[in-house]
This record gives structure tokens, sequence and C-alpha cells, in this order.
């Protein structure tokens, strides 16, 4: 999802002040969900996510991994442990090879995880000529702070209704900063995507749309950029895959 650090690079100024955001996780069902990327209205990859369950000592926690190709530019792994029930973040793992030949960089990867309200780990960045660079990480995270990227597997679970806008301070795993994570949301729709037809709401987050479903179980549909350029849809649910702990 790296793709989306560009297109949400825009914030939008909401008309009001927003009402806390909250991720229901719990809601979240166990599945393995399809996509294709589209530009310009042309299929230039696609993604799978997936969300497991487990039980962790005393602790329920939800597993989504994900992999992705955006041709031909990107490829990308990302793993990431929250608690089921806070919804507070565990552990990201992201790593993201790049293909563009007027970029120098051609890795870049983060591996973290929270403890006793901080964020403990590295990220490593790599360029054409074989060096990879480590940067450590230790930072506070104040408590009800989540991933920036709950912005995308985590939006089918948000409380958020249509004409709301809702917000929560967020942490960049790649940034290394707090900021503020807003969703605004618009009038229900109903929409056709290769999967099927599906009631839904609009989330506007940034430069940024989001289609998620309000009725179990929970998903996001689709999304797209405000001009309309590049989307991705829902293109087939299956059973989860079972990973290594």
């Amino acid at each position: 999802m790296h793709w989306l650090c560009f297109l949400c690079a825009s914030v939008l100024p909401a008309q009001h002040a927003p009402r806390p955001l909250h991720f229901d996780l719990a809601a979240l069902p166990v599945t393995r969900d399809s996509f294709t990327f589209f530009l310009d209205r042309k299929p230039h990859g696609f993604a799978v996510w997936q969300y497991e369950t487990r039980a962790v000592e005393a602790r329920e926690e939800v597993v989504y991994s994900a992999y992705s190709e955006f041709e031909p530019v990107e490829e990308e792994h990302l793993r990431v442990v929250l608690d089921r029930h806070s919804g507070a973040p565990i552990s990201s793992y992201h790593h993201i090879d790049l293909f563009s030949p007027v970029s120098d960089t051609v890795m870049v990867e983060h591996d973290l995880a929270v403890k006793d309200g901080r964020v403990e780990g590295s990220r490593r960045v790599g360029s054409r000529d074989g060096k990879v660079r480590t940067v450590p990480v230790s930072a506070a995270l104040p408590a009800g702070v989540v991933w920036s990227s709950y912005e995308l597997y985590a939006a089918a679970v948000t409380n958020a209704a249509p004409g709301d806008s809702v917000a929560v301070q967020d942490y960049s795993e790649f940034g290394d900063s707090l900021g503020t994570l807003t969703f605004f949301g618009e009038p229900t729709v109903e929409i056709h995507v290769p999967a099927g037809r599906f009631d839904v709401l609009p989330l506007r987050s940034g430069n940024f749309r989001l289609y998620v479903t309000r009725q179990d179980p929970r998903r996001v549909v689709k999304g797209e950029t405000l001009d309309g350029r590049f989307t991705f849809e829902l293109a087939h649910v299956g059973p989860a895959i079972p990973t290594e702990p």
C-alpha cells in the first residue's frame, strides 16, 4: 500500500469539528479478498488481503497480511498484528521493492513492534548501488494512536456514518511522525465491482475515497483517487489460508 502514500497526500479541511474515530476490529471477517488495480481504466496489477484471528495468552489478535503488485513499478509484502478488542496496534512489517528507472531507491522496509507505550524496531532503505541503510526506531506512542495504514485495511469497521467526519491521531510507520487520520462519510450508494453488487458507504480521506460495506461481512469493496485515474476493485472473496504465527 505504498502507492496510498502519494494518493492521499493532500488533506481536505473538515467542515466541522470531527467526532472521535473508532475501529471495531472484532467486526472484521476472517477472509481472503483479491483486488484488481486499474490506472486510467486499464488493469495495472493486483492485491490480496487476508484477515485472520488468533489467541495469544489472554489476548485476541487480528493478523492482516497483504501482497500486491502495482505494475510495473512496485511489489510489496505487509503483515500487521492488531489487538482485536482494544483496536491497538501490536506490530507491523512492510517490505516494498521499487522498480522505477528514475528512482535511486529500490527498497524500503519497516519492522516495528509496540511495547510499553513505545514503537521499537527499524527501517531500512536500499539504493540502486546495492547499499542498505538501517535506521533504528524508538519513539513514544501515546495511548489511542493507531498505525496510519488503518486508513486502508480497517476502513470497513469505523464508526463513521453518512454526513459524518471522524478523526483519530495516527503514527506514520515509514515517516516516524504523529498525524491525524480523518474520514468524511458520504451518502450511501450501490456499486458494482467484479465480485458483485454491494451497498456501500463512501469514505473520503485526503485525496482518496474508499467504498465499504456496513453490513456483515464488513469489507472494503473499492478505492479510488478523487480524480478517478487510479482505482482498485474487489474481484474475489475466499477463505483465509492460515499463516505461520
